[in-house]
């Protein structure tokens, strides 16, 4: 009989909590609609956060790698939302995945792991900690 994943909340809580303190430390103003701020690693990569809606509670963020060496389709891009009164950030939808469920029965027909959206959120840990490891400036544009 196969044993069915179970997510160990408080292991994807410190880790959408590191996140969130990551962002923090990215943007200084995610209050702001329409702010785009872009980091530039080298001459040929850049990340761009872009905040699309910002509420009381909640920001949202589109974050993509920008590279003129690489195909599109092999560049990052994530949509993530920022819980403020929770001080959580989680990502909501990754590359060509528009909804991220919390688990995936294995196999499926995407060929999701059962953990998906949990790696996801590991994978925007780890850029964000790139990102900042940088130490560039990054340049904030209004749309």
């Amino acid at each position: 009989m196969k044993k069915r994943y179970v997510p160990h909340l408080p292991t994807i809580l410190a880790t959408c909590e590191n996140n969130y303190v990551c962002m923090m430390k990215l943007l200084p103003d995610c209050d702001t609609e329409d702010l785009s701020y872009t980091f530039s690693v080298s001459q040929s990569m850049e990340y761009r956060i872009k905040i699309i809606e910002s509420t009381r509670y909640t920001s949202t963020l589109d974050m993509a790698q920008i590279a003129t060496s690489s195909p599109k389709f092999l560049r990052p891009s994530m949509h993530i939302r920022l819980y403020h009164d929770a001080k959580v950030a989680e990502v909501l939808a990754s590359q060509r995945i528009a909804h991220l469920k919390p688990v995936y029965e294995y196999p499926n027909l995407n060929m999701h792991q059962r953990n998906e959206k949990f790696m996801v959120n590991i994978f925007l840990s780890e850029w964000l900690h790139f990102c900042l490891s940088q130490n560039h400036q990054a340049s904030i544009s209004a749309q």
